[in-house]
C-alpha cells in the first residue's frame, strides 16, 4: 500500500467488505494525503470512512477506494466504488437511531459530494475536500 504512482494512474485500494475495511481506506487516504504534503487530513479520513463503510453495509462485492487531486482546484477527490445498485441517500435526523447518519456527516463535511451509476453495474459514490 505505498503512495506510489505515476502521473496518469489514480491512486487505488481495493478492499473485502468487512470490518476491517474502513480502517484500511483510512490509512490509505492518509499516505496520500502525506504524499502530497498535508497534514490536515482529519476530514478525508471521516469522509472515506463513512463511505467505506456505507458501501460495506449498503453495496455489493469488493469496495474499491480511488483518491486524486481535482486538476481545476488541487482538491482532494475522494472515490468509493461498490456494485449494488442503491443510491445513498441524507436520512431525516432521528435523534433515537443508533445508525443513519453517515451520508449525512459527508453532506455536511465535504465541499461537494455525490453518487453516479458505474457502466459495469454498480456505483461511485465521490466526495471532494480540501487538503
Amino acid at each position: 500500500m505505498s503512495p506510489t504512482s505515476f502521473a496518469s494512474e489514480v491512486p487505488t485500494l481495493v478492499l473485502e467488505p468487512d470490518d476491517r475495511a474502513p480502517g484500511l481506506a483510512r490509512r490509505f487516504l492518509a499516505e496520500w494525503f502525506r504524499e502530497w504534503g498535508s497534514l490536515d487530513d482529519y476530514i478525508g479520513r471521516v469522509l472515506v470512512s463513512e463511505l467505506v463503510t456505507n458501501s460495506c453495509v449498503h453495496g455489493e462485492g469488493p469496495v474499491v477506494v480511488r483518491v486524486f487531486r481535482d486538476e481545476r482546484d488541487g482538491g482532494a477527490v475522494i472515490e468509493v466504488w461498490d456494485g449494488g445498485d442503491g443510491r445513498p441517500v441524507v436520512c431525516a435526523e432521528d435523534v433515537q437511531a443508533t445508525s443513519g447518519r453517515g451520508v449525512f456527516m459527508v453532506s455536511e463535511l465535504a465541499l461537494s459530494w455525490g453518487t453516479r451509476p458505474l457502466v459495469e453495474g454498480g456505483k461511485v459514490t465521490w466526495a471532494k475536500c480540501g487538503l
